[in-house]
This record gives C-alpha cells, structure tokens and sequence, in this order.
C-alpha cells in the first residue's frame, strides 16, 4: 500500500511523524514528506492510525 499527502490540506502539525518517524518526515520548511514508496505489512497500523489522526484529513492511504 501506498500513503500520500495532499499539501494544500496539510498544516504540518507532526501527529503523523510522531507516530511513524520512519514513514513520514517534516523538513525545515514544515514540509511533509512520504519517505517510503509502499507502506511494509508491518508498519500498516501505525500508518493508518497516522492517517485517523490527521486532524486535517490529509493523508491517503491507497
């Protein structure tokens, strides 16, 4: 599976980091980036509750 962001929704408040640091990342200009190309099996339920969490629904999970 695939996680993407949509950046005009996002407000780069960080949940998603602090839940998956290894999947998500904010650079110095409070940018998010989506550091994986698929989602691992074992890091699908700290990417969807990352996604839950979203207070701006702006991540996707395909």
């Amino acid at each position: 599976m695939k996680v993407s962001v949509d950046l005009d929704q996002c407000e780069a408040n960080g949940i998603c980091v602090g839940i998956a640091p290894d999947v998500f990342e904010l650079d110095d200009d409070d940018m998010l980036h989506i550091v994986v190309g698929e989602v691992a099996p074992d890091r699908l339920d700290d990417v969807r509750d990352a996604v839950a969490q979203c207070p701006k629904a702006a991540l996707r999970l395909q």
